[in-house]
């Protein structure tokens, strides 16, 4: 039976942390152990440990005395792998039933392959919904392949609590890099990509992850043009790593620069209209874009966003105007919603949203 060793790291997360634990333990066909780092929490965090370290011998804690930060916690826990797989499952996250047993399975009889990720569940209350364990098939792609899809879409596939990584892949590439503390899960993607292949779980749902007003996305990290800047600089990491040794490792970071200079001018674009939408302006987008990608200033796209910022802003005064203008763009982005989500849960890739 292979053996999974799952890092929960945990920072005032107490009332979270014995739910994930348990849905580690829990996990059948695979020999689990389970490491909860504590960050220094202020909360009942060190009393839930003692529960927990009491109860199963196949858990292990350590306390900071000081707190550390997430990636230096990570990287702590990642400097202690033994077993044959790894996982990094936040504390307010959970990993859904049998989510282990079919990567691995994947994973052993595939050994090119270093990390599978599946679909993930996002809720916002205490109890998840069921997961669908159904899973219809499973896909495995060359590391290239895989980077090239993310370069091409400009973005994240992988959350993180689905993610399992080969032990010895993960020890090849080490620790997260602590000057990306907002990207440095897209960065470790794309490092692992470069030196394995990918699988990916079909149908089935593999983690649960938690949307909450204290999760470090909605205080920490937030703003989507703060996201664009991260995703710019897990790229230019990923390539001056691991990534550095392939052979279109600059045809490939040119993709990943155009892809977000793309966005951000789709999404500077839809604020010309809409300014309320986001509290930057649409020209830190459009400046952004072409200190990403240069040559963005000789497409349409761009010539295109220039109109739109010179036009009468009285265009959209008219109340009804601006109603209809807010409909169409509201049916086009839930058309492109339900598509991205079913092809993204079907195949584990994500559509660029520019390409619409």
């Amino acid at each position: 039976m292979v053996t999974v060793q799952v890092l929960i790291p945990c920072y005032n997360y107490g009332k979270y942390l014995e739910r994930a634990v348990q849905s580690a333990l829990n996990q059948p066909g695979v020999d689990v152990n389970v490491l909860v780092i504590d960050d220094c929490s202020p909360d009942d965090t060190p009393d839930v440990c003692r529960r927990l370290v009491a109860r199963d011998p196949r858990v292990r804690a350590i306390r900071h005395e000081t707190n550390m930060g997430h990636i230096r916690t990570y990287n702590e826990g990642i400097a202690q792998i033994r077993g044959d797989y790894f996982v990094l499952l936040s504390a307010d996250d959970l990993l859904a039933p049998g989510a282990l047993s079919r990567a691995t399975t994947l994973m052993e009889a595939n050994p090119s392959v270093g990390m599978t990720y599946g679909h993930v569940v996002c809720f916002d209350g205490d109890e998840p919904p069921e997961a669908r364990l159904a899973s219809p098939g499973t896909s495995v792609w060359s590391g290239r392949e895989w980077i090239r899809k993310v370069c091409r879409a400009g973005k994240n596939f992988v959350v993180c609590p689905e993610a399992v990584v080969r032990g010895s892949v993960q020890t090849r590439v080490g620790g997260y890099d602590t000057k990306l503390p907002h990207s440095g899960d897209m960065e470790m993607w794309l490092r692992i990509a470069s030196i394995s292949d990918i699988g990916h779980v079909g149908g089935a749902d593999q983690a649960y992850y938690r949307a909450h007003q204290q999760s470090m996305q909605r205080t920490i990290h937030s703003g989507f043009l703060f996201d664009l800047i991260g995703r710019r600089e897990a790229f230019r990491s990923a390539f001056d790593k691991e990534g550095a040794l392939l052979p279109e490792r600059d045809q490939l970071h040119d993709l990943a620069r155009r892809s977000l200079a793309l966005t951000a001018i789709q999404h500077a674009r839809m604020l010309c209209d809409f300014p309320n939408e986001d509290t930057v302006p649409a020209s830190d987008y459009r400046d952004f874009a072409v200190s990403v990608f240069p040559p963005i200033v000789n497409t349409g796209r761009y010539r295109s966003l220039l109109a739109s910022e010179r036009q009468d802003k009285g265009l959209l005064s008219n109340a009804m105007s601006q109603y209809k203008a807010k409909l169409r763009r509201f049916a086009h982005d839930e058309i492109l919603n339900r598509v991205e989500y079913r092809w993204a849960r079907r195949t584990g890739v994500y559509i660029p949203r520019y390409y619409f």
